[in-house]
Order: structure tokens, then C-alpha cells, then sequence
């Protein structure tokens, strides 16, 4: 039988979408049937726009990449990379480039969209000031402009607008934002969730100008240019970006002259198909019933779609493909740090619609439910600095679910009896992942066809694997059918040890153990090391290798530091520890490092302020106030940083655990010492506190927040441990965290006195460390303890378990035997060794430059 000869598909676009399409053609065995020649107008292979600002902070083009290099070579695929398709020619079914005429049979314009530049005078094409925030080329020409700038201003106040400013904050600008709506993000929030986010964004450092239409750009008096409103305010600036939205890029279609939407965007049908039956167009370029998707979600959608179409004549009697019929347009985001969630019909436009609204103008958190209006059904949510409930309301908007008696405790906090939605509670059909489409009843199936861990449902279903955003809930809902199956889900801490982090705690309280090696003999679960394990011993370190791994070695150290306290340093434990620790100091991207010493609650004296100026100085030191209310000092070699401690603990300095799974610091208001609303002595409190728990090693390093008021300037409820001023005493509030995943601390106990307040910590943090996963934050593992918040109470406050006199008693043991790591390491000329540059040699690595940024020193 002779093999028919292979199609000539073009696809004119290497993004993400772009890249889907072929992945899916791959997929389908399609590849056999066709020669597939890409076109990327860009130099980079495919890359991961929706992490584009990570490009910012440290990863690069090869980080942000959405296959192996070889990818396309692999499968017989031509990639062309930095070759523009200049033109269609439907007549010969050609498509011209500058470099020649190529042949299609099929043809697939996954062409994206282009930032929408308003015509202002002075913001001409190729003026210097006209940057857009679309590709890495973008950023790269984003970056070298910042190199001599002070301020910059994105125009656009919507998600691109918001993801360029913090793009500028990265390159430690003055960051503003100037929008022309009344609000941000004008079409996933409404009016009081664009106020929350202003305030959030604010509260970072980022001016908001909204309301505001820039007339024209003109040059500057006190920085490169002026940008004056239709008000006649004007903002100067050394540099502009504009983020003012999207348009379709249709081009190509026009000029060959397929359908084109009224307002831009290519034509398309249910398989994607243009008004030329061989020309199919995706993503950002494709108008489907008169509606542009701005989403990656969607143009995924669109691939598997085109790929089902073009597949279709290669594939028998099989059922059609997969038709498009519109996409949820739901978004879960993180932007400059605060989340940002929009469900459905976010604004309550639907008949009869009924909202449900909670706000906390202290924490700028705001909550919108939009339910139909027989109230049966959720239609759409706005949240706005807490994303803890999205991937609930999304299930019960996606699938229907039906609504608790009280639908405001689906967003109101801590509401006693509040609905939870556990994964045995969604139907099959509830989409898991929007990016791959993937439901839980595929899940189900794939686990059903033998994939028995996370790692082989990933790999089969691809789920979690674009945005990244349904994480936790795919997580949750193949625990559930894998234990639903009689499989016993593995929750040990590595290969080593079939043991959890709270098993191996327990092991080494009970049996007394005080290494890893004697750990390890008696509940390993293999006495040979495996590939890939660290068993190389470490400077400083008189034992033999330690077998084991980069997981269970540090989590181990942890422990043993918990129960014993014992110096870190010392040679049984050195070789534990991963690199901070290892030297006590926070190893920077340029392998200098960071010196952080303890200022208990931000109180310090003008002396010890003199004292870390003139180190700072001495040593060519980078420094900067923390967001903690301490002073890092940058740059320091490996082998000056024993000198530097040595001069700090001198003068009365001592570690102040920033490289640690520890308590980093306490921050404090100036209470009622000078504050005239301050009832308490929050900075005598911080004080105390910072001093009380400064030893203690935890499964993941920890916040503490004291304000003299309710008015709550130390941002207490953000924190692990949080303490609130009272006219009667302190108010504590309970794991909250910011960072990547920010959480509300919540209300633990009121009115406490000083010696109840102490106790009550004492309890919690023990039982914390007692019973939370290897880095797992207070706010994580509070979301997994059963039995929640009132658990928790019980045993701390009431003593449900009779364990607060021990827990009372290894919290003192742990103050009863704090030593600073430095000061011990500076007595013991064995471990200094380890502060070398090189093995074999005391002297410092002349291959370091030393360069100066904003006046001050700072290594290359």
C-alpha cells in the first residue's frame, strides 16, 4: 500500500500557542502526515510569556523555554526562528519571507496580538521613550534604558500595565502607573476591588494616577520627560511603557484579504478555520463570535482544536475533534505581590444578579460573590488580596454546584460552620486545569490506567503544567482518588526515610537521637547513598561522608535543631546544611554574601547605627533597610565575612538568623512610647519577644509583628505571630504570611496579659514545630490541620491534649540554651576553615570586580 506523501503545514508563530499546536500534532501521531515548517518572527525559540517578569529576576530565555532545545529537530519540524513572514499568497498557497517563497497545503496563523500604543504626540515610533512590555527583546530594551533613569511610568493600569510596573520596581525605579479608566484592572474588578488594589499597590511604592489621559509627551525639567493629562497635570519621568492594551495581529490576513472582524481579529469558525477552509487562525489573533481571548487558557483551547481539524482526515472512523465553543475567562493573578482573582461575571451584569461583599479596608483584602438571582448558583467573584478561596468558587461557578444556606460564608473569614468544598464534592466533569483542559474525570481515568503518584498524572495529563495556578487543588484531588482506591498515598520525606518530617521528630524527641548519621542507621530506609545524593564531606567536617540527600539532610538538621539547640557548626552537623547555613549568611546571585545582625524590634542605638556604617564602609559594603526593620550589608567575600562578625559582636551585635529556618525578626510600630494612639508598649514587647525566640529552629522561617494599636502600623496581621494592642492587654492573631502565597493572619485569642500572651506563643510555636511538614509555613500548615482553627485553640489555649507543660518545656530549653552561631564559630579556629575562598589558600578570589551602584559599592 503506498504512503500517501506528507502535507506541507505552515505556522506562522513560535509563542505559546504556537508551540501548543505542535505539541498537540505530536501528540496525535500527526506529525507522520505532514512537514511542518514554523515561523517565529522573534530569535527565541517558545517561551513562557505568562512568567515573562521573571526574566527581571534571574531567569533567562533558556529558563523561561517551553520544550528541550532539540525539540522541534526531534520530530522532524523546521523552526525558523527571526524570519518574518511578510506576506500571504492564497492564489499559489505560498507564504513569502525576505528570505524566500515557501508552499503550504494547510496554514495556521497563530500570530498573536501587538501592544496598542495611544497616538500621543511625542510617543512617536522610534522615539527612545516608547517602550512597549510584550517580549524578552522588550525587556532587554526595558532594562538597558533603566540603566540611567530614576523614575519610570507604565501607561496602562491592567494586568500587562501592572506586571511592567513591577517590572520597573525590579530594576529599583520609582514606579508609577497612569490609567485612563477610574480604575485598575477595569475589566476583571469593579469599583471597590480597583480601590483595594490601588491601596495594596500603594502601600509598595508604586504611584496610581488613575482617571488620567496623557495629551502629550514633551521633554522634561527635572527628569527626561513630561507627560502632561488632560487636566493640565503633568508627571515627569526618565522613561515611559506602554501597556494600554492589546490589538489583534491580523495583518497578514488583511492583506491577503480573509474575513476580518469590525474591530480587528481574524474570523473564525468552531474548528478554527478562517474564511479559507485551509487557513486556521489561534489565540490572540482569532475572533470567535466576535470575541477576542486574551488568555493563554483559551488559545490552548484553539490549538487542540486546530490540531483535531487538521488531524481529521488521518484518523478513520474516529469521532470528531474537540470544537470551540467559547472559554472561561477566569483569572487567578499575582501582581507586584498581591492577588488579584475574577470569575465569571465580575461586575453582576447578568439579570437579577445578587452580590454578597466583603471588605477589610485595614489589610486592603476585598471579596465580591455574584450569585444568580433565584440565588441557586455562583456567576462570578472579584478577590482582591487573598486568593485562598478562588479554586472553590471557581468549582462551584464552573460545575454548577449548588450554594450553602448563607452563600456570604463562601467569602467571609473564619466563619464558624463555613461550607468547604473537598475534592470528593466535584463532579467528573470539573475542570482541574483550564490551560490543558484537563477534567477530573480525566484524572480519574489516568489513575485508573495505572499512574499511582503526582509526578506520572502530571506527565500523562499535563495538568499543572502551563500556568501553574491549580497546583494545590490537582494535588488534592489525587490524594483523594488514590487513597478513595485503597493506595496508600507515600508522605515520606525522601527515599531515605519512610517516615514523614512529623514522624522523624518524633523518632528523635522519643529515642534521644542527636545526629543524622545515628538517624539514619536505625530508621533509614537504605544504608547505601543513591545518585545524585550530596554525600561529599564539607570543610569542617572530621566524619566520613553522610549518605542521604538535599531534602532529608536539611530537614534532619532542623529537627535536631529544634529539640537540642545544639551549635549548627559543630562538625556533626555541619555537613546537614545547605549552604546558607553552612556559612550563616544568605549567598547572593553573584556568590558574595549578605551580613544581617539581630536589631531586636527595630530599636537601635546611634552608636550601634555608626558601628554598621563604618563596617559598611570599610569592607565596600552594599546596604539597605529591610522590610524588617534591620540593615543588610551586601557583598561580603567568604573570607571577610569572620572579620566583619567580629567587629559586630564586638560592638553588642549578634546573628540575626536571616539565612535560617528561624525566627527572622519582629517588626513594631513606635507604640505608646511616642505614638498618641498607641495603648501598649509594642516596641518593649517586640523587644522581649525577639529576644525570647531568637534560638529557635522551625520547619520554615518565621515573622513576628507587634503594633501599639488597633490602627495596626506593623502590619501584625500579616505575619506568623501577630499582636495587636488592646485597652486591655494584646490581641493575638495566628498564621498569616506574605510572600508568595499571602495569607490573613487569623484571631486567636483577645485581651491576653503579658504572661498569658507569652504563654500562648510558647504553646503554638512548639506545636507547630512539633507537627508541620519539612518547609511548610504556619499559614499551610494551619489550611491542613484537621480540624482547623478551633483544633488548634484546643490544644494550645484549653490543653485538649495535655501537652502544654512539655511544649512550655522545650520552648525552654530552646531560650535556656541559645547561643549566637558567630560568636561560637569565631571561638573555635576549626570551624573558621571553612571561610575560605579556596581550600588551599587564605587568600580572597582576585577574579571578583567590584563596581559601584547608586553611589555605593557593590561586587559585580
Amino acid at each position: 500500500m503506498t504512503t500517501p506523501t506528507p502535507q506541507d503545514l505552515i505556522i506562522i508563530g513560535n509563542g505559546m500557542v504556537g508551540h501548543h499546536l505542535v505539541e498537540q500534532l505530536v501528540e496525535r501521531g500527526s506529525v507522520d502526515h505532514f512537514r511542518i515548517t514554523v515561523f517565529g518572527e522573534e530569535r527565541h525559540p517558545a517561551y513562557d510569556r505568562v512568567h515573562l517578569s521573571e526574566y527581571f529576576s534571574g531567569r533567562d530565555a533558556a529558563d523561561l523555554a517551553l520544550g528541550e532545545a532539540d525539540f522541534y529537530a526531534t520530530h522532524d519540524i523546521t523552526l525558523r526562528l527571526g524570519e518574518a513572514v511578510s506576506r500571504i499568497d492564497r492564489e499559489n498557497r505560498e507564504v513569502v519571507t525576505d528570505q524566500g517563497r515557501y508552499r503550504y497545503d494547510s496554514l495556521v496563523l497563530a500570530t498573536g496580538s501587538y501592544p496598542f500604543v495611544p497616538p500621543i504626540p511625542g510617543a512617536e515610533t522610534g522615539q527612545p521613550n516608547r517602550l512597549v512590555y510584550r517580549t524578552l527583546d522588550d525587556l532587554d530594551t526595558i532594562r538597558a534604558a533603566a540603566t540611567d533613569a530614576r523614575r519610570g511610568v507604565v501607561v496602562g493600569g491592567g494586568l500587562l500595565g501592572l506586571e511592567a510596573a513591577n517590572a520597573l520596581k525590579s530594576l529599583e525605579l520609582e514606579a508609577h502607573v497612569v490609567e485612563f479608566a477610574p480604575r485598575l484592572m477595569p475589566v476583571q474588578l469593579d469599583d471597590q476591588g480597583g480601590t483595594a488594589l490601588r491601596e495594596k499597590i500603594e502601600e509598595l511604592g508604586v504611584g496610581v494616577h488613575l482617571n488620567r489621559a496623557t495629551t502629550e509627551i514633551t521633554a522634561g525639567d527635572d527628569y527626561r520627560y513630561r507627560m502632561t493629562f488632560q487636566d493640565g497635570e503633568y508627571l515627569e519621568t526618565d522613561l515611559i511603557v506602554f501597556s494600554a492594551g492589546i490589538r489583534p495581529q491580523d495583518t497578514l490576513a488583511r492583506e491577503c484579504r480573509l474575513e476580518i472582524g469590525e474591530r480587528g481579529g481574524i474570523v473564525i469558525d468552531d474548528e478554527c478555520r478562517t474564511s479559507d477552509p485551509e487557513i486556521f487562525a489561534i489565540g490572540e489573533c482569532a475572533l470567535w463570535d466576535n470575541r477576542i481571548f486574551g488568555l493563554v487558557a483559551p488559545g490552548y483551547t484553539m490549538a487542540r482544536c486546530a490540531a483535531d481539524a487538521l488531524s481529521g482526515p488521518f484518523r478513520g472512523p474516529e469521532p470528531a475533534g474537540e470544537r470551540f465553543a467559547g472559554a472561561d475567562m477566569s483569572t487567578k493573578l499575582k501582581l507586584l505581590g498581591v492577588d488579584v482573582g475574577s470569575i465569571g461575571d465580575a461586575h453582576g451584569t447578568t439579570d437579577g444578579a445578587i452580590s454578597y461583599r466583603y471588605s477589610d479596608e485595614a489589610t486592603c483584602v476585598y471579596r465580591r460573590l455574584v450569585v444568580s438571582g433565584d440565588g441557586k448558583r455562583v456567576i462570578g467573584a472579584v478577590l482582591v488580596g487573598d486568593n485562598a478561596s478562588y479554586d472553590t468558587l471557581l468549582q462551584y461557578a464552573q460545575n454548577g454546584i449548588a450554594l450553602p444556606a448563607d452563600p456570604a460564608s463562601l467569602i467571609l473569614p473564619s466563619v464558624e460552620g463555613a461550607p468547604t468544598l473537598g475534592a470528593d464534592a466535584l463532579p467528573e466533569g470539573a475542570t482541574i486545569c483550564s490551560c490543558h483542559n484537563v477534567t477530573k474525570g480525566k484524572i480519574c481515568e489516568t489513575i485508573d490506567a495505572g499512574a499511582c503518584d503526582l509526578g506520572a498524572i502530571k506527565s500523562e495529563t499535563k495538568a499543572s503544567t502551563g500556568c501553574g495556578g491549580c497546583t494545590a487543588l490537582l494535588k488534592s484531588v489525587v490524594d483523594h482518588e488514590l487513597e478513595a482506591r485503597g493506595v496508600e498515598v507515600d508522605h515520606s520525606i525522601c527515599e531515605h526515610f519512610t517516615h514523614t518530617r512529623q514522624e522523624l521528630y518524633s523518632i528523635v524527641r522519643v529515642e534521644g537521637i542527636k545526629t543524622f548519621s545515628e538517624l539514619i542507621e536505625k530508621h533509614g530506609a537504605s544504608s547505601t547513598p543513591s545518585l545524585g545524593s550530596s554525600s561529599a564531606p564539607k570543610l569542617g567536617s572530621s566524619s566520613a561522608p553522610i549518605l542521604g540527600c538535599d531534602i532529608c539532610k536539611p530537614a534532619v538538621a532542623s529537627i535536631l535543631a529544634s529539640c537540642f539547640n545544639e551549635p549548627i557548626t559543630d562538625a556533626a552537623h555541619v555537613p546537614l546544611q545547605d549552604t546558607n547555613d553552612t556559612f550563616m549568611a544568605n549567598m547572593q546571585k553573584n556568590g558574595t554574601y549578605s551580613v544581617v545582625p539581630r536589631i531586636p524590634g527595630g530599636e537601635i542605638t546611634p552608636s550601634k547605627l555608626r558601628v554598621l556604617g563604618e563596617v559598611g564602609e570599610k569592607y565596600g559594603l552594599y546596604t539597605k533597610i529591610t522590610g524588617g526593620q534591620r540593615v543588610d550589608l551586601f557583598g561580603a567575600r567568604l573570607e571577610q565575612l569572620p572579620d566583619i562578625w567580629s567587629e559586630l559582636i564586638a560592638e553588642g551585635f549578634e546573628t540575626g538568623h536571616a539565612y535560617g529556618k528561624s525566627l527572622r525578626t519582629v517588626k513594631s510600630c513606635v507604640g505608646s512610647t511616642w505614638c498618641r494612639y498607641g495603648v501598649q508598649d509594642s516596641v518593649g514587647m517586640a523587644i522581649y519577644l525577639e529576644n525570647r525566640y531568637k534560638g529557635l529552629r522551625s520547619p520554615h522561617k518565621i515573622k513576628f509583628a507587634v503594633s501599639g494599636c488597633t490602627r495596626e502600623c506593623a502590619e501584625a496581621q500579616s505575619k506568623d505571630v501577630g499582636v495587636i494592642a488592646t485597652e486591655n492587654g494584646w490581641n493575638l492573631y495566628v498564621c498569616g504570611n506574605g510572600g508568595m502565597r499571602p495569607r490573613h493572619g487569623e484571631l486567636f485569642a483577645t485581651d491576653l496579659d503579658d504572661e498569658a500572651l507569652i504563654r500562648t506563643i510558647d504553646r503554638f510555636l512548639m506545636f507547630y514545630v512539633r507537627t508541620a511538614d519539612r518547609l511548610q509555613r504556619t499559614s499551610v500548615w494551619r489550611e491542613n490541620l484537621e480540624g482547623g482553627l478551633d483544633y488548634l485553640k484546643d490544644v494550645v489555649i484549653d490543653d485538649s491534649l495535655g501537652l502544654g507543660e512539655e511544649l512550655e518545656s522545650q520552648m525552654r530549653h530552646v531560650i535556656g540554651s541559645y547561643e549566637c552561631e558567630w560568636a561560637n564559630a569565631l571561638d573555635d579556629p576549626e570551624k573558621l576553615k571553612r571561610f575560605r575562598s579556596f581550600v588551599n589558600d587564605s587568600r580572597p578570589d582576585p577574579d571578583i570586580i567590584v563596581t559601584e551602584e547608586r553611589g555605593q559599592l557593590r561586587p559585580a
